[in-house]
C-alpha cells in the first residue's frame, strides 16, 4: 500500500471478495522525499486507509537494497550518459522480487498492488500480463518485466477499473485517499530539488562539446553531459537554419554530445542488452513480428524481434526519435498488442 487511492481499492477489493488482507508499506528512501511511496505522508495515509477497511498495517524496511539495486544504479547510469528508469528497477529488484519472497515467508499466497494492468489465466498453466483497461492510465509497461514466477503469485485487483471507477470505489467507501492526486515523480527525488541537484551531490558534472552529425562542425556545449539524454531537444543550440536539434548519442570519453536535426536523429532500430531480456512466457524466436513501447506513456511501433550476430533488437516498422540507452523496451503481441511478451534494455 502505497498511500495512493489505487492501492488503497485494491486492498478493499480483496477484502470484498472475501480474502484475508494485511497492509503492506515499504519504506524505500532514507534521505528526504515528498512524492511517491517514501514520504512520511504517504506512508500514514497508507496506515489510516488500513485502520479504515479494518486491516492488519506493517512497514517494511527496505532501504538498503533500494539504495544498492535502484539509486546507486540511477547515479551510474546517468555517469555513463544512459538513461535509466528507477521504477522499473524497483519494481524488479524491490517490490516483485524482496517483497514478494517476504510475502512467501510470512505465508501469504499472494501480492496484490494498484497497478492499472491485468494478470489472467494463460494457455495451460501459464499467466498472461494483459494492459489494463483503462488505457490512458495503463501501466503494463512499468510491469513488463515479470516472468511466470512473478505472475503465478501476483495480482492487480485494479486491473479492469478505468480511475474514474477507481476513485468513485474510494468515495463510496470513505477512504481519505479518494481525491488524492497521482504520484508522478521519482520517490527519492524531491519536487524542489529535481534531478540536477540530487544527482550533483553525488557526481561531478563535465562539460561537453556539442557537435552536429551533418558537418561534423562544434555548434557549443553543455554544462552536464550527465544530465543529456538521447532524443533531448531542450538545452541544445539550434541548427544553422534555425530549426531544432536533438541529441543522437553521448560519448563520455570524448565528452561529445552528437547532435542533428529530428530527420538526423530519427531510427528503425533499438538494440538489447542481452542480458536484459525477460520473457513473460516462452522467449521469442527472431523473426516473431511485435508491438513495441518505449516509454510508460509511448506510442507502441509495429516492430520485429530480431536475434543476430550485433545481438538482440527490435526492428521498428517507422522510424522513431532514437531511444535513450537505459530505457526499457517493452514488447506486446502483434495480433494481441493488449498482451505483454517480454522486455529488454535498450543499448
Amino acid at each position: 500500500m502505497s498511500g495512493g487511492v489505487d492501492s488503497s481499492v485494491a486492498a478493499a477489493r480483496l477484502l470484498d471478495e472475501g480474502h484475508e488482507v494485511c497492509g503492506a508499506t515499504l519504506k524505500l528512501w532514507g534521505g528526504d522525499s515528498d512524492s511517491g511511496c517514501c514520504s512520511v505522508a504517504d506512508v500514514d495515509d497508507a496506515r489510516r486507509v488500513a485502520q479504515q477497511l479494518g486491516i492488519a498495517h506493517y512497514v517494511f524496511d527496505m532501504t538498503d537494497p533500494f539504495e544498492a539495486l535502484v539509486v546507486g544504479p540511477y547515479v551510474d547510469a546517468h555517469a555513463g550518459a544512459r538513461t535509466p528508469n528507477p521504477c522499473i528497477e524497483c519494481n524488479r529488484h524491490i517490490k516483485f522480487d524482496r517483497l514478494l519472497d517476504r510475502a512467501a515467508r510470512l505465508g501469504f499466497e499472494a501480492l496484490a498492488t494498484g497497478h492499472h494492468a491485468r494478470v489472467l489465466p494463460g494457455p495451460g498453466d501459464a499467466f498472461q500480463l494483459r494492459r489494463g483497461a483503462d488505457a490512458d492510465k495503463d501501466q503494463s509497461y512499468v510491469l513488463s518485466m515479470l516472468g511466470q514466477r512473478q505472475l503465478a503469485l501476483v495480482r492487480l485487483p485494479i486491473g479492469e477499473m478505468t480511475k474514474p471507477e477507481v476513485r468513485a470505489r474510494a468515495a463510496e467507501l470513505g477512504l481519505r485517499t479518494a481525491a488524492k492526486p497521482d504520484s508522478q515523480d521519482v520517490c527519492f527525488i524531491r519536487r524542489d530539488e529535481g534531478r540536477e541537484r540530487f544527482l550533483r551531490t553525488r557526481l561531478d558534472f563535465r562539460p561537453a562539446t556539442v557537435v552536429e552529425a551533418g558537418s561534423g562542425k562544434a555548434v557549443g556545449a553543455v554544462p552536464a553531459l550527465e544530465l543529456v539524454t538521447v532524443g533531448q531537444r531542450r538545452g541544445l543550440p539550434p541548427a544553422g537554419d534555425g530549426s531544432r536539434h536533438y541529441v543522437r548519442s553521448v560519448d563520455p570519453a570524448s565528452r561529445t554530445v552528437l547532435v542533428g536535426t529530428a530527420a538526423e536523429v530519427e531510427t528503425r532500430r533499438v538494440d538489447l542488452v542481452e542480458a536484459s531480456i525477460t520473457w513473460t512466457g516462452h522467449p521469442l524466436p527472431s523473426g516473431t513480428t511485435v508491438v513495441a513501447q518505449t516509454s510508460a506513456h509511448g506510442r507502441p511501433v509495429a516492430a520485429t524481434f530480431e536475434l543476430g550476430g550485433d545481438g538482440p533488437a527490435v526492428q521498428l516498422a517507422r522510424p522513431v526519435r532514437p531511444v535513450a540507452p537505459g530505457q526499457t523496451v517493452a514488447l506486446y503481441a502483434a495480433e494481441d498488442p493488449d498482451l505483454v511478451l517480454g522486455a529488454g534494455i535498450a543499448a
